[in-house]
């Protein structure tokens, strides 16, 4: 049988839709995607040579200080790796036949032990619940990537949000800030892919009712 590779983004899917999910691994269809916005990318470069600037002096940045535990990963060579696709953490498991691979935004530590953190930009501050309901699997999975890998994890994870605040006379954009604790749970992410790898062994799913695109492939014959 040929080997299944997972990531975060395709477990969410998975969380999110089970038919789509398995249409996409099995039959190799695919959600239609419009055009990727680009500036959630260029910010995510921009704030990580931020970050970056702070990890080399052996601080945070001061607008989460206080508000994190830990300290920036200090291995920047390292973290390099981790943050690129090709060269990142894997979890492999053999019984199940998958790999579980990702890329991480940036790390913390603390005694010893490793706290996965992610930037996320959006329009707005979040909302109670939307970290864990939306962000929640990742970060997990990022704790059995570093766990399976040897590095132990904590109880917790961070996601860093930044959202504009108002525009100054010169064109700045000034953002706000927002860091989220959430805990972690790596079993919890082992049992997502349990159950992902399940349910792609066996027959297509019936359509998702508050699934959008369930409900047009059913209005247009799917």
């Amino acid at each position: 049988m040929k080997e299944i590779r997972l990531s975060p983004s395709s477990l969410n899917l998975f969380l999110e839709c089970p038919r789509c999910f398995w249409l996409q691994m099995n039959e190799g269809i695919h959600r239609p995607r419009g055009i990727f916005p680009s500036l959630p990318g260029g910010m995510d470069g921009v704030i990580k040579d931020y970050f970056d600037k702070y990890r080399e002096k052996g601080e945070l940045p001061p607008e989460i200080q206080g508000k994190i535990e830990g300290k920036l990963l200090h291995d920047h060579n390292l973290l390099n790796k981790w943050r690129n696709w090709r060269t990142g953490l894997e979890y492999k498991d053999e019984g199940l036949n998958v790999v579980l691979f990702g890329a991480l935004d940036d790390c913390l530590e603390s005694d010893g032990k490793y706290m996965p953190l992610d930037y996320k930009t959006r329009g707005f501050a979040p909302k109670a619940g939307d970290s864990e309901k939306y962000y929640g699997n990742q970060l997990d999975c990022y704790a059995l990537l570093l766990e399976g890998n040897g590095y132990p994890v904590g109880n917790y994870g961070y996601l860093v949000y930044y959202y504009p605040e108002h525009v100054e006379e010169n064109g700045t954009v000034v953002f706000n800030v927002e860091p989220i604790q959430l805990k972690i749970d790596p079993n919890r992410a082992k049992k997502t892919l349990k159950d992902a790898m399940k349910l792609l062994n066996g027959s297509i799913p019936p359509h998702h009712s508050e699934c959008e695109y369930c409900i047009w492939g059913r209005n247009n014959g799917d």
